[in-house]
């Protein structure tokens, strides 16, 4: 008979104690999924401006975007993209940046963003930008640190035609990897 309550005992201990490595674990799972599901916060990246592959008239360079050590967030679709010093030029989403998977960065992987664009028009007909602003789809990062979105960089890729015909910055989705000049 006293090896019955024992028995009890035992069994009660063991699945108290599964019960509560069962919600470790869960807990834990939650945790670590959280940050690869965090759209990228300015201060979660490093970004730079990269020439692209010059051809009959069309110019390209690539926004990269890469995770500083133990960072790791998501970006997704066609960033938004701004020009200072070139009035005249419109900067366009690629239509099929809307339907774009979403890109994971994490601990210096990088990914990228193809810019496109003309630079055959007469002089009159071009503007130089000073520089070129990417807002970073967080303001804040899993661990409550805030950053201003805007990352401007130099503007070092040449001009860009500002014609009525020709006037047009196209920016793609962000895919992964390094930008591919």
């Amino acid at each position: 008979m006293s090896v019955r309550p024992s028995v009890r005992r035992t069994v009660t201990a063991l699945a108290v104690t599964g019960a509560a490595a069962t919600a470790v674990v869960a807990a834990a799972g939650t945790a670590s999924a959280m940050p690869t599901d965090f759209n990228c916060a300015s201060s979660q990246i490093d970004t730079t401006l990269v020439a692209g592959s010059p051809g009959a008239g069309q110019r390209y360079a690539y926004v990269q975007f890469t995770a500083k050590p133990g960072e790791s967030c998501t970006l997704q679709g066609a960033l938004p993209i701004a020009l200072t010093g070139a009035d005249g030029v419109t900067v366009t989403p690629d239509p099929a940046a809307a339907d774009a998977p979403p890109v994971t960065v994490a601990d210096g992987a990088p990914a990228s963003m193809l810019l496109h664009w003309t630079g055959i028009e007469a002089p009159e007909n071009q503007v130089q930008p000073a520089s070129v602003t990417v807002t970073a789809p967080q303001t804040t990062t899993p661990r409550g640190d805030t950053s201003d979105p805007a990352i401007t960089l130099p503007w070092n890729q040449g001009p860009l035609d500002k014609s009525a015909d020709a006037h047009e910055l196209t920016v793609s989705a962000v895919t992964a990897g390094p930008a591919q000049p």
